[in-house]
């Protein structure tokens, strides 16, 4: 999708892949907008409905990053129907964007060559890499954090200023396609979020793929503040 009122261009895509639903969902709004990416937990309804849920709830909530997942949090926890997701949301603000997520859904700088990860997967997996252990594949797909189940303080968060531009991707892209991957397909003429999502599914990939690209920074007129930390 391309969004033509915004004063950033954006282009998002989504595939449901081999699985019985989609359970990811995408949003952008706002002037400049606000922008959240969420991947239900599990195959099924539920798991989608806390996708589209939280990232609607997050993308109207522009004070910054805990904020829009605490306003994600609460809309899924309030949704008897709804199951549970992980959400990365980046909120504009002068120098860039501060960035907020939980789970294993992911931000990238993206400078026009190539891409650097900002975020830092909430996973089993990576919770032994960091301690120096090795981890099995199983423990790729269990998330330490998810919006229904994290405190405010065990959020992910950080900032990037003045990115040439900025992709979120759940791990149906991320995990099927290395960094130099994803960034040779951008840099291509045809550069987009769809071509993330097809070259993702092609190369065998077997969970829902979704990405947002942002193709330039946003500008507003209050001053940068400092950078978050990221939180382990």
């Amino acid at each position: 999708m391309i969004n033509p009122l915004a004063q950033v261009v954006w282009h998002s895509a989504s595939a449901r892949g081999p699985r019985s639903v989609n359970a990811d969902a995408a949003s952008g709004f706002g002037e400049p907008p606000v922008f959240a990416v969420a991947d239900g937990i599990g195959d099924s309804p539920a798991a989608a409905r806390a996708a589209r849920i939280a990232v609607s709830a997050a993308v109207l909530t522009s004070a910054g990053p805990v904020d829009s997942l605490l306003a994600a949090q609460g809309a899924v926890s309030g949704d008897p129907s709804s199951g549970d997701c992980v959400l990365v949301v980046a909120v504009p603000y002068a120098g860039g964007y501060h960035i907020g997520w939980v789970g294993d859904v992911r931000a990238y700088a993206w400078d026009g060559a190539s891409l650097r990860q900002l975020t830092h997967d909430h996973t089993l997996a990576q919770y032994f890499r960091d301690r120096g252990q090795d981890a099995s594949p199983q423990m790729e797909h269990m998330v330490t954090t998810s919006v229904r189940t994290a405190g405010a303080t065990r959020f992910g968060l950080t900032a990037l200023r003045r990115p040439a531009g900025l992709l979120l991707t759940t791990d149906g892209v991320h995990k099927r396609l290395p960094p130099a991957t994803m960034a040779e397909l951008l840099r291509r003429p045809s550069n987009s979020a769809r071509s993330l999502v097809d070259a993702a599914l092609a190369a065998g990939g077997t969970d829902n793929a979704t990405a947002l690209l942002v193709e330039c920074e946003p500008r507003l007129s209050e001053p940068a503040t400092e950078a978050f930390a990221v939180a382990a």
